[in-house]
Order: structure tokens, then sequence, then C-alpha cells
């Protein structure tokens, strides 16, 4: 049986605003059920008179759920927080503490860090020190078996998080924020890092905890912060989330990559290294993987022939797939590659949306190493195509559509196989087959059957340049480039035949093309 996820909210700065904030749950909680949990970042406490606060702790007035506090960020409301490793402050409002780990009876972990940064000794009551941050990283990260936390709350947003990422508005996050939270949350790697202090809401493109090509694939971190409670503008300042503690999950489900997601903000930014010399990050693991659902098992690697690895003192790394000699727009690892388009990613191959495509659901499968063509894929990169092209086949045909697959080896540098879907009702197999036969005797190019299960490697050597189309039925038909190819070929039969099913205005661009 599933298991049920937590419901929390969280909340940015109250400022003493307890009234507005409790009675905004009460509403929402009245409309879409209880929740578990209320976390809240930032100044808690404000320069409001104590009459409000008064009321809660003496009982007459009661939070209606369980609250979790972060403590001070200014002298001035360092008297409401009296013991360091957190107490209660009133009935169903807790202070967390200074710095720690509250593992719930669920399993779900939240690490908090109470205060703003402090660089200087001593440190003040309402701030914390690289020390702070050190002693965390180290008691959390020093374990083989660390993955992550659930959530880490700070009050001060991390520096440098809106690198890569989305616009975070008025905050310049190149100055604002504290340095050692982005080198706590990179250690930490949090599912989810609520912040405040800013006034202002920003929910953050989900970020990645691993390196393209170089480590196990990792769960992805969502940063929010969130606004001051009942802002005359109307920012977001409650935040409403489901969440299944990372212990109890799956770690194919855990590892999901969302569609969205970008690069570490944190990792590449260069700015950190004054503050990892004194806070040294956990060692990470290497390998080269990525998650994919094609099928529900994994496979494994197949040992190489003739070697016996207990007779190595050296265990065999993963082999890396094969580098650009310069930029490139396909190569996963590639900053030019265009990620929102990345549909999902395989352990040798992934599968994008075409930029400019034919119809809404044209696709490419590609190798996130750098191949030119099909015929020089190595097995398991070609094992994978495979199971991209035979998954895809059964999707496109659950939706009444069948697969036109083609491959163009000629001025191009990384492999594309684009994967054009045409529904059922508009042409059988033969029809697809008869205008690629038609199109290319028109344009005298020699269009050969290739039997079903014959294999392009038989046919071309690698560096030669060809063209070749695969339908539905496994069926190739196959065209050796000597000279001259016109480079939108198989995308003008495509339009030219199959016009009913073709509404974009990447028609007529490719006509001309055609015609020139």
């Amino acid at each position: 049986m599933a298991q049920k996820p937590l419901r929390l909210l969280a909340c940015g700065d109250v400022e003493g605003k307890f009234d507005v904030l409790f009675n905004r749950v009460r509403a929402i909680q009245k409309k879409s059920g209880n929740f578990d949990l209320l976390l809240c970042v930032g100044n808690f406490f404000g320069s409001t008179p104590d009459a409000e606060w008064e009321e809660y702790k003496t009982g007459i007035k009661k939070a209606p759920i369980q609250t979790y506090v972060l403590g001070a960020n200014n002298q001035e409301t360092v008297k409401y927080f009296q013991d360091a490793d957190g107490c209660e402050l009133a009935e169903n409002i807790t202070y967390l503490g200074r710095k720690g780990i509250f593992t719930g009876s669920s399993g779900l972990q939240i690490v908090y860090l109470s205060g703003t940064e402090s660089l200087n000794e001593p440190v003040p009551g309402y701030s914390f020190s690289p020390k702070d941050v050190s002693s965390l990283r180290t008691m959390l990260c020093s374990t083989s078996q660390f993955k992550g936390v659930d959530i880490l709350l700070t009050s001060p947003w991390p520096k440098y998080v809106g690198n890569f990422g989305n616009s975070s508005g008025e905050v310049d996050t190149k100055k604002c924020g504290s340095a050692l939270v982005s080198s706590l949350a990179t250690g930490l790697k949090p599912r989810y890092h609520f912040a405040a202090l800013e006034k202002t809401y920003y929910e953050r493109l989900p970020y990645r905890n691993h390196i393209v090509l170089q480590e196990n694939a990792q769960h992805a971190t969502r940063f929010i912060a969130l606004a001051n409670v009942g802002n005359p503008e109307k920012k977001k300042y409650l935040y409403a989330f489901s969440i299944v503690p990372m212990k109890l999950m799956d770690t194919a489900e855990l590892v999901k990559q969302p569609p969205d997601v970008t690069e570490n903000p944190y990792r590449k930014s260069g700015k950190e290294a004054s503050i990892g010399k004194q806070i040294p990050a956990p060692e990470e693991e290497t390998a080269c993987q990525f998650f994919f659902d094609l099928n529900e098992k994994q496979g494994r690697k197949r040992s190489s022939p003739g070697r016996d690895s207990k007779s190595s003192p050296h265990p065999k790394q993963p082999r890396k797939p094969p580098q650009p000699p310069g930029p490139c727009w396909f190569c996963l690892a590639s900053p030019e590659v265009e990620k929102h388009l990345v549909v999902n990613i395989g352990t040798h191959c992934y599968l994008a949306l075409a930029k400019g495509g034919l119809c809404d659901d044209h696709v490419l499968i590609l190798p996130i190493g750098h191949y030119q063509s099909v015929v020089e894929l190595s097995a398991e990169v070609v094992e994978e195509v495979e199971k991209y092209k035979a998954t895809l086949r059964r999707f496109f045909k659950s939706r009444g559509k069948r697969c036109v697959l083609f491959e163009r080896n000629y001025k191009s540098h990384h492999l594309q196989l684009q994967v054009i879907p045409v529904p059922l009702s508009c042409c059988t197999t033969d029809d697809i087959k008869d205008a690629f036969i038609t199109q290319a005797q028109e344009q005298q190019i020699e269009l050969l059957e290739i039997p079903e299960h014959s294999d392009i490697k038989q046919i071309a050597q690698p560096g030669a340049a060809y063209f070749y189309v695969e339908l539905d039925t496994g069926e190739k038909l196959f065209h050796r480039i000597k000279k001259n190819f016109p480079l939108q070929f198989g995308r003008f039969v495509c339009i030219s035949y199959f016009k009913c099913i073709f509404t974009r205005p990447t028609v007529n661009k490719v006509e001309s093309c055609m015609d020139s």
C-alpha cells in the first residue's frame, strides 16, 4: 500500500500578525481539509505590541495547527527565544531551536537553521556562524547512506539561488542572501528549501543535485521564498504542499527529474570557494547514469569478457560517453542544449520535443554522449534507442497514431532520430512508404528497401553520409548520400503528403527551402 503523503503549510515572515495568519489557516483547512504541520521561516515576532501574542501565550487563543518556528533574526526579538535548544512558546507553537534536525513520527526530516549569517566572533544570539553550518553538515552528511533531507528551513535566502533559474524579481541573488546557506543547501540536498526576509514570493525552478554524466541521478530541490503575512501587495506568504518522507519512497520514484529542472545554482557559481575551504563537502558517488522508466526493471551492466573484476585492485569505472570537440546543441551536458524541451532522460539516451516540430508530439531520440550517427552507437546505446522506439510506438498506437522515424547523417554533428506520429485514419504504412519512394524518384534520389530485420551498420560504414526511414512495421528505406542531399527531405515528404495533420507555420518555411 502506498504511503499517504503528509499535508504541510509553509509561511513567510509573520511579524507578529498571528490572528491574520491563523485565521487564514483556518479558512484553508475549512475549504481543503486539515494539514499536518505549519512551518514558519523569517521573523515570527515583529515590532508590534505584545498584546496579541499574550493571548496565545496565556491560552486565551490557540493556533489551529501544530506550528514550528525559527528563532530571532535581530536583537529586538531574541527575548522571545530563551532556550537555544528549542521550546514550546505557546500551545501548538514550538520554537525549533538554533540549529538541528527534527524527525517526525512519519520519518519526515526537517533541518532548521535560525538567524542570519555572521562571520564575526563572538556570534550574536540571533545569528549563525560557519561553525554552525559545518556542524550541521557533519552531523548529517558523514554517513555513506546519506541521500539528502526532506525539508530545509532558513530565514535568509541562499546566495546565488537565481543562477540558471527563472527571474527572482527585484531581489539580486548575487548580492542578497547567505553564502553559508548556499553551502548548507549544497551539502544537505533538501527536497524543499523555504526562506523569507526579502518580503517577496519566489518559487525557483527545481534544480538537480547531481552532475550530469558524472554522478548517479538524485532527487531535485525546490526553493521557495515566501512573503510577509498580510502584505498589502497580496504576495504569497502561505505555501501548501504534500510530501512523502524520503526514507519511505522508492528510489526510482524519488529521483525522477521534473521536466523544468535546471542546473544546480550553487555548484557552478564559483562563488563559494572561500566557504568550501571552511566547510568540506561530502564525497559524491560517481557514475554515469540517468533515471528512466521505459521498463519496470532496470538493466544491469554486463562485465567485459575476459576480465576478472576480483583480480584488479581498482574497480572498473563506467565508461563515459564520447565528448564533442567543440560546442554541441544536442549533448545533454552542454550548456547550449535547450533543456526545457527535454521530455525524458535515460541512461544513454534522452527524449526531447523537436524545436519547430511539425506537430505537437514530434519528438527526437538523442544520445546523451556525442555520437554522430546510428552507425557509430555502442551496443548499450543501440539497445536503449530500441527501447525508446518500442515505447513510443506503443504510446502512439494507444493514441490512434503510427510512427514515421528517420535519420539524416549529412551536415549534422549529433545523431537526431526524428519521430513523427501520423494518425492511423490519415494513411496506411504502405501510403507512407509510397510517399517517400515517390518523392525520392521525383528528386532523383535512390531510396532502397532494406529487409525488416537488417541493421544499418551492415550497410553503412562509420563516417558515411546517408538518410534512412523506418516505418512502424520495422521496414527501412535507405539512401547513401554521395554528393548533395536536400536537408529537409524527410520533413518535406511528411508535409507534402500528410498536410491534414500539420498546421504549424514551419510548413511554408520547409517548402520554400525545398524549392530553392
